[in-house]
């Protein structure tokens, strides 16, 4: 099987230590919270890589049952992800320990398609050879990251969470073979957002352990824990929006589950936002983002009918959305977004989303795929700029630090311990987005 078909690397920061980041005003100033430090872009790279990871292990373990037609170029994304992982292991470790984390992680990714493999044959003994491998592969990937740690991470605690991130690709694929796709999904969202505990307890313990590298700078603050939330609902947005697209051409029995996957990510931001600020604002925010989701929905089955002029309608309520979305942000942010680059970068979005759905009709699955990283990685941006602006706009809000020492149990993040979306959004990404919402209720009253 060609893994890697067809893909073209997509430009990533993956020197963890040399981020490219200008960090001037942070060394000059390390009393005003910002989430633009070297610390916090590592943080963001490993979200990146790590989120990315589980969302194309799921949807590839789902291609592989399916028998689809993508599968190999769905398997290649997932391998050209382990490659930039592996680059950035190496470089903060060296290459031959990024070689090391390469034959180990690209193993584990092996040991997967094994278990997708036996189920499509029924052969149980098969099934639990792949799960031998995966605990045999648990326990050497744990030691693995203490050592190269010094000991920062606890093997111990890294074999519970790397059990967990198994336990959730495995539970999303027997729950998709069985039928039972509301639950596949909820397993898939689950894996994503465990990956981000990894990569906070990672980053963490590679800038205690490096801090000349980071200039001093934490990965673990409130402003960087709301760009990491931003980084999480964002990226996963793209990722779901994608999936749900392609199921809907296709007509495929799941199509209601992802769907269904794709609206609960805007609930949890939604249910944020009500929180704070009761059920008007939060009525407010999602019909705002839900409008747009709409808007692609229309445009597939627009496809799926082979009607330009019902397409042309949906890009142009996709035009509509993001003037309003940007003119709604600029205000919101008092003007440290402004609307004409954010309605650009909206604009990318769409491009982005359709061009990925455009090519995966024409059969042209090389360049979905390409696409499709593509469109996921540029959700780091609105990402960076959102949280920047928030954290500028309201420093008080996140003038705290956070402990230099990182609990060691499951790599330091609260996805292993079971709390939910809603919790996590509630304890660091409501508290900026509520406080922004006044400007939201401002610009509304503009608007009136």
């Amino acid at each position: 099987m060609n893994f890697k078909k067809g893909l073209v690397a997509i430009p990533l920061s993956t020197s963890l230590l040399l981020g490219g980041v200008a960090t001037t005003a942070f060394a000059d100033d390390h009393a005003k919270p910002t989430v633009t430090t070297p610390a916090s872009e590592l943080r963001t790279s490993l979200d990146h890589l790590l989120g990315e990871h589980a969302y194309l292990a799921v949807e590839t373990m789902r291609k592989g049952a399916e028998g689809s037609k993508d599968f190999e170029q769905s398997a290649g994304a997932l391998m050209a992800n382990a490659d930039d992982l592996s680059a950035a292991i190496a470089s903060v470790y060296g290459e031959d320990a990024g070689k090391q984390f390469d034959e180990m992680w690209k193993g584990h990714i092996g040991f997967f398609v094994d278990y997708v493999k036996a189920t499509g044959a029924n052969d149980e003994e098969a099934k639990k050879k792949a799960l031998d491998n995966l605990a045999n592969y648990r326990a050497e990937f744990s030691n693995f990251l203490e050592t190269a740690t010094e000991e920062r991470l606890e093997a111990g605690a890294l074999a519970d969470g790397l059990q967990m991130h198994v336990n959730q690709l495995i539970g999303a694929f027997d729950a998709y073979v069985a039928g039972n796709y509301d639950k596949a999904y909820e397993y898939e969202r689950e894996a994503i957002n465990h990956m981000y505990g990894v990569s906070k307890g990672l980053s963490s313990a590679i800038v205690q352990q490096f801090p000349d590298k980071f200039e001093n700078s934490k990965a673990v603050t409130p402003a960087n824990d709301l760009r990491s939330n931003m980084n999480h609902l964002l990226t996963e947005h793209a990722g779901l929006a994608m999936m749900a697209m392609q199921n809907g051409i296709d007509g495929s029995e799941d199509f209601e589950a992802s769907a269904k996957a794709l609206s609960n990510n805007t609930e949890d931001l939604t249910a944020a936002i009500s929180s704070v600020y009761g059920e008007e604002a939060g009525a407010q925010f999602k019909e705002m983002w839900s409008g747009h989701i709409g808007n692609f929905v229309e445009y597939v089955k627009a496809t799926g009918a082979d009607d330009a002029e019902k397409k042309k309608a949906a890009l142009d309520a996709l035009a509509n959305y993001r003037a309003d979305f940007s003119n709604f942000l600029e205000t919101a942010t008092d003007g440290r977004l402004k609307a004409d680059a954010l309605s650009e970068g909206l604009q990318m979005h769409v491009n982005q989303l359709t061009g990925t759905f455009d090519s995966y009709v024409e059969e042209d699955y090389d360049a979905a795929y390409t696409q499709l990283r593509e469109a996921y990685a540029h959700m780091l941006n609105p990402a960076k700029g959102l949280s920047s602006a928030f954290v500028d706009q309201f420093p008080d809000k996140f003038a705290g630090e956070m402990p230099s020492d990182m609990p060691k149990t499951g790599m330091g993040g609260t996805a292993d311990q079971g709390i939910s979306i809603e919790s996590i959004l509630l304890a660091g990404f409501a508290a900026s987005i509520a406080i922004a919402m006044l400007a939201v209720r401002r610009f509304s009253g503009q608007k009136s």
